[in-house]
Order: C-alpha cells, then structure tokens, then sequence
C-alpha cells in the first residue's frame, strides 16, 4: 500500500438502457445508491467531482454543480470533468486529489448520460487541431467506420479473423447475463454473430457498442475517514492513470490519424499509447499484469478488445486471439476480462462508463459479482481512452 491510496466505501449505477430521460434522473439514482453502499449521509458529503456530458445542454458541462443541486444543496464543493470516454477516471482523479491534499475527507464522484440514437457523431464546432476530428470531417471515418479499419489492420498484421472477434463477443454476452445493470442479457453464438448486418467490414452489428443511458457513482475517502467509519479493510484505489500520447503528429496518416490509433505508434522508447496508460497505473500502484485478477477494458468493439490485451501487458503483440481461445480471459480463466460483460452488455453512456468500470471492479474484489464472480479477485485493472488524447487507468485491490 501507498500514501497515494484512497478508499472506495460504496458504488451504485442506474441500469443501462435507452429510457430517454433527463440523464440527471440517472445520476440521482446512481449517486443515492452509492451513498447507501457506504453507509454515508448526503450531508456529510464534502466534495462532489462530476464527469461531464456533451450532449445534454449546460447542465452536462457542470456536471458536478448539477447534481449537487440535484442531490440538495448541501455546501460541499464542486468540480466537473470532461475527458470523453475517459472523463469518469479524470472525475475520480480530481476528488483523489483533493483527498490526498487534505481538503476534504470524502467525496462523491458520479457521472450520467442521455445519448441520441445511433453512433456518436461528432459535436459541432471547430476543432482543427484535433486528430479525432479531422478523421471525422476529412476521412468521414466516424466511429463505427474507424473501429473497421482498426479490426482490418489487426487481421493484416496478426491473422485475426472475424471468428475471433466473434469469441469476444460470445465471451462477453455470457458474462453479462445476470449482470443487473447490463443493458443487453442475451447469449450469442459466433454464427450469430458472423450473420449479423455488416456495419463497417469486417464488423458487424453485434461486433460493435451501442450507445446507450445510464449512471454510475462512487463514494471515496481518505484512509483515515473509512477507519474512523469501521470500514475495516476497504477496497482501495492503488493508481490512476490519465496519461496522454507522446508521439510525433507530423504526418496525416493511419494508423497515426487519432489519439484512438495510437498503438501502433511510439511513446517514448517502450510503450505506444495505450500501453503507457496501463503502465502508469501500474508504476503508481507497484504492480504489474501478473498481480491482475480480472480487468474491465473498453471493448468498442470485438477487435479492439483482443489490442487491450496486448496492451495491459497479458500476452506479447499477436498473442491475443491465443489468449481468448485458450479461455484464459473468460471467466473460470486466469484473468477474466470484461466481467461485467463490458461495452457489448451496456453500450456507450460515455461520462459514466469509466465510473462503471471501477464499481464493477469494486464489487469484483469484495466478493460481491453476483452471476459472474471472478473467485478469489484481489486486484483489477480498468483501462478506457477517449478523444483528444485522454487515457485513463485505474488499478484496485484489497
């Protein structure tokens, strides 16, 4: 353990799903659950670190205001983050932060999302220095589009082939099934899979996330505070990571085009970017891929699921589709990935999946995965990006 740790006393989330309410509705839900799971008052709440939402008015960029607001004004202080897919990590940084630097003992960090129909098309607006961007305005690659040409750069360089994709698929269907907040509890075969409408080739319908509704809610704390609360021995968050690339961008080009490509491209002498999101939070956290017990990583899509792999450090570039057939990721496996069924069971609710990822798991390491427990968890791993650069990590244990 490490002056760096903070304690996570309780998690809650609203189900996943397209109710198309006011997300606020989501986040009260999500928050007042999580409140109850630690056992603290809304009142004593000091700080509250909300995860922005783009889509949804300016209530969605304060987020954290909005939900104090929401919850009943109480006094405490307030942040709002916005990092895309990653802004529920750079949420639970700021509330670390404030904890480690003494000017609160607990805190609340929540995020919530209304999403449209469809994929997530870019906002209006210029952004012409962000590589994210140009793809979508001078390549017309939108995400479901750049989520192919990265599944078809994984089949050139590594054999992939669309079966393996399916597997991750299948693997991830299981294991939401009785995932109470999954939007999605249907098994699949690879034959449904593979049948499904072509999207973007060589992925399909089932291959890709959906975008979705839906909350999540963490209540965190100094050590002190969850002693003084007769926590015991509370999970604890040992890293986080919202590192960004290191990468020369002086050529428009794939795989290089966007901060979401950049696997292929160096940062620094070791590592691509998402391979230095994970070792962030390893060095911060002392630990590395062999103390992993399960991992909750951003499947977008099938494809992109097999590069976290590589990635978070489980197996060599190329070994992934090995690793997924072996059932080493499934659960019963050695390191179960996406026990929570991952993006495939709840879709995108973009501000608050990184929060879903570290409640999941949270319950993983307390024994508390009803349906879909990773026997013996003791440490996971959560790793997502988003556009413009954000990465973020989170390493747990207890």
């Amino acid at each position: 353990m490490s002056e760096h740790d903070i304690a996570i006393l309780g998690a809650g989330m609203h189900p996943w799903g397209k109710w198309g309410r006011n997300f606020v509705e989501y986040g009260v839900v999500a928050a007042r659950t999580a409140l109850a799971d630690a056992d603290v008052a809304w009142p004593d709440i000091q700080f509250v670190s909300g995860a922005d939402t783009m889509r949804n008015g300016y209530p969605g960029y304060v987020a954290g205001a909005t939900f104090a607001q929401a919850l009943g004004w109480n006094g405490a202080q307030v942040a709002s983050s916005y990092a895309a897919c990653a802004s529920g990590v750079t949420a639970l940084a700021t509330a670390r932060a404030q904890i480690l630097a003494g000017f609160c003992d607990v805190a609340l960090v929540i995020g919530a999302d209304t999403t449209p129909k469809g994929f997530l098309a870019p906002n209006k607006g210029e952004r012409g220095d962000d590589p994210d961007w140009l793809r979508f305005r001078l390549l017309g690659a939108t995400n479901p589009t750049f989520f192919g040409l990265y599944a078809r750069r994984r089949m050139e360089l590594f054999g992939a082939t669309r079966d393996d994709f399916a597997r991750v698929k299948v693997k991830n269907a299981r294991h939401g099934l009785d995932n109470p907040y999954a939007r999605y509890k249907k098994e699949v075969s690879v034959d449904d899979v593979l049948n499904a409408p072509i999207v973007s080739d060589p992925l399909g319908l089932l291959d890709i996330c959906a975008t979705s509704d839906g909350a999540a809610a963490l209540v965190v704390s100094s050590l002190d505070f969850a002693r003084r609360h007769g926590a015991g021995d509370p999970v604890r968050v040992r890293g986080i990571s919202t590192v960004t690339p290191s990468y020369p961008q002086t050529t428009i080009e794939l795989p290089n085009f966007a901060t979401d490509s950049a696997a292929g491209a160096g940062a620094g002498p070791e590592h691509g970017f998402k391979e230095s999101i994970a070792v962030r939070a390893y060095n911060e956290a002392g630990l590395g891929p062999d103390d992993l017990d399960c991992a909750e990583v951003y499947d977008l899509s099938t494809a992109m699921e097999l590069d976290w792999y590589e990635q978070i450090g489980l197996c060599a570039p190329g070994e992934a589709e090995k690793l997924l057939r072996d059932g080493t990721t499934t659960l019963g496996g050695r390191v179960p990935v996406n026990p929570s069924g991952g993006l495939a069971c709840f879709g995108e609710a973009v501000p608050a999946q990184a929060i879903a990822q570290v409640c999941e798991l949270t319950w993983q390491v307390q024994g508390r995965a009803e349906g879909r427990q990773v026997e013996g968890a003791r440490v996971g791993l959560s790793i997502n990006q988003g556009l413009f650069g954000h990465g973020s990590a989170v390493i747990v244990s207890r």
